[in-house]
């Protein structure tokens, strides 16, 4: 073991983990964002929104996110930068599984509030904000950490496009220095730090 290197790369790979927490944060934000919306329109009476939200969900949730990371990167030429697709392709896929997320934890309080508040005036989509939603977050809590988590692992998929975060840093410093066993040592151990302060985080908040 080499420690001479790892000292020496991990300033870099220090920076590089900023940056994929960066990602998976703006990513993971962006799937709250859609997932909210699908989810809500997978159990609205709305026939359209409900095929609709199911299509995008069942097509992004069914193909591979390095397909997905290719196809905005190279297919899209409205797409430009290596971040920008990046952000993208992580956004767009954390929404079909945040909206199964939002989808379960609504569905998991009890009809009869929506009952309730329909009989007090409120319209579907009233009683779904004020009544609904703010009792499933409880639910959903958890399973959005795990998201997280996922998507922070996940996000390492971006360095196929030269995106310099944690994982195509290594593969940089490994190209100039052979030192595989030591860079890859060091990589995972630091994955591993940030998706155990996720989940402490998320332990601490379902505890409040």
């Amino acid at each position: 073991m080499d420690f001479e290197l790892i000292e020496k790369a991990l300033p870099i790979l220090l920076l590089g983990a900023g940056v994929t927490i960066e990602i998976t944060a703006v990513s993971v934000f962006i799937g709250f964002c859609i997932g909210l919306f699908v989810g809500i329109a997978r159990i609205c009476k709305v026939k359209v929104l409900r095929i609709l939200a199911a299509i995008y969900a069942d097509c992004i949730r069914g193909t591979p996110l390095l397909v997905q990371i290719f196809l905005i990167y190279f297919a899209l030429p409205i797409v430009t930068g290596h971040r920008v697709a990046a952000v993208a392709a992580c956004g767009i896929n954390s929404g079909a599984y945040v909206s199964e997320i939002f989808r379960a934890g609504i569905q998991a309080i009890d009809v009869g509030q929506m009952e309730a508040g329909r009989s007090l005036g409120l319209s579907w989509w009233q009683t779904m904000y004020y009544i609904i939603l703010p009792q499933a977050v409880r639910n959903i809590l958890p399973p959005l950490g795990n998201e997280f988590i996922a998507m922070l692992k996940d996000s390492s998929l971006v360095s196929v496009i030269g995106f310099e975060e944690l994982t195509r840093r290594g593969q940089l410093i490994i190209a100039q220095t052979y030192g595989s066993f030591e860079i890859w040592s060091t990589v995972a151990v630091l994955y591993l730090i940030m998706t155990l302060a996720i989940s402490r985080v998320v332990a601490m908040l379902e505890k409040k």
